[in-house]
């Protein structure tokens, strides 16, 4: 979740490609490009982010951090995947420290392990096992994201996705707001090609067939329905055949092969742990290998603005960037009621959300 102010993977400040580079004429082959995907994954407008972090912890200590020697790890700056999990930028309990954000949203995907949020608002979370958290930072917020190690029998393992979502410049200083997906609310729908074999679609953002998502923040640019966000993962049965529906003229698609050996796009041969960026306004038929695969799809009207990027904010010139940094020295967006940098959330399982007004959901 590379989130954190000063983040190795933390993005440079070349903005995302524009609309204006994506329009193809009809002759355009369906596969636009595509690269390898590396630590940090290459995005489209409106995203700005995409990591995938996928750490086999182990048994945790008293403490919810690894039963594990330290030794020799940058603690503090621990990305280094040679080491078989990371640290990160936590020096106890793995994760991301308090750190602030302005002018954009994650969007927290856990597929397995749990996440502990405590922010600036007083607002607190314990999340994962196939739950969503969507933070619109909007005007400032500060935020920690801790991995506690519950598990002191056996292992911990942890996998998510954390990715970037700009706001317009109208909406860049929204009360900052965060919505819970939790998973038994996440729609889930399994395609059967002609042969049976499935595909099985979870729809965080972006109708799929019957399937409507949960709503996403108010201000979000994926609350506007003609912006087509769509964030979905795809499971494909081995030999599973499954065609992406069209989206709209200029609609930005981009397609995270990360799990399984082989794949098509149209005929055009995929390999494994691969990005392509696709053309969206036209079917897309996928054709699995001979093992079970999984990809994530970020689709999105681009937003089309400037794009400054430093660390832990992104606006739309460089004055607004030097100005996050001088409000947040003043204001501290809030301060921070917690007691440590770190905070995680006991050893009680429960999945919940306190929200800053108070009110505490819990996971059904």
């Amino acid at each position: 979740m590379v989130s954190a102010p000063l983040a190795s993977a933390c993005r440079s400040d070349s903005p995302p490609e524009r609309a204006d580079q994506l329009v193809h004429p009809a002759s355009t082959p369906l596969v636009l490009s595509s690269e390898p995907l590396e630590f940090q994954w290459q995005v489209l407008d409106p995203f700005l982010f995409c990591v995938h972090h996928d750490d086999p912890y182990p048994a945790g200590n008293s403490r919810l951090g690894p039963a594990a020697s330290l030794s020799g790890r940058n603690l503090g700056q621990d990305f280094d995947a040679a080491n078989g999990w990371r640290m990160y930028h936590g020096q106890v309990v793995p994760g991301f420290p308090s750190h602030p954000h302005r002018g954009f949203e994650t969007v927290t995907v856990v597929r397995r392990g749990l996440v502990d949020h405590s922010d600036s608002l007083g607002a607190a979370a314990r999340y994962g096992h196939g739950d969503v958290q969507w933070l619109t930072a909007g005007k400032g917020i500060v935020h920690a994201e801790m991995f506690p190690l519950l598990d002191s029998s056996g292992p911990n393992p942890l996998e998510l996705f954390q990715i970037w979502l700009n706001l317009p410049a109208v909406d860049k200083f929204a009360d900052p707001h965060f919505a819970m997906f939790w998973q038994k609310t996440i729609p889930q729908r399994v395609v059967r090609d002609a042969a049976g074999k499935a595909t099985e679609v979870t729809v965080i953002a972006g109708r799929f067939a019957d399937a409507a998502p949960n709503a996403p923040p108010p201000q979000s640019w994926a609350s506007r329905a003609e912006a087509e966000v769509a964030i979905w993962t795809l499971k494909l049965e081995a030999g599973a055949k499954f065609t992406l529906p069209p989206a709209a003229a200029g609609v930005n698609r981009k397609l995270y092969f990360f799990r399984g050996t082989s794949l098509k796009i149209s005929g055009f041969e995929l390999a494994s742990r691969t990005g392509a960026q696709l053309r969206g306004d036209v079917p897309a038929l996928l054709e699995n290998g001979p093992d079970e695969s999984e990809l994530l799809m970020l689709q999105g009207k681009p937003i089309g603005e400037p794009v400054v990027q430093s660390g832990p904010f992104v606006m739309n010139t460089r004055a607004e960037i030097q100005q996050a940094y001088s409000d947040f020295r003043s204001t501290r967006f809030g301060g921070w009621p917690w007691q440590s940098d770190d905070p995680v959330h006991g050893q009680e399982p429960t999945h919940f959300a306190r929200h800053p007004d108070g009110r505490t959901e819990r996971a059904t």
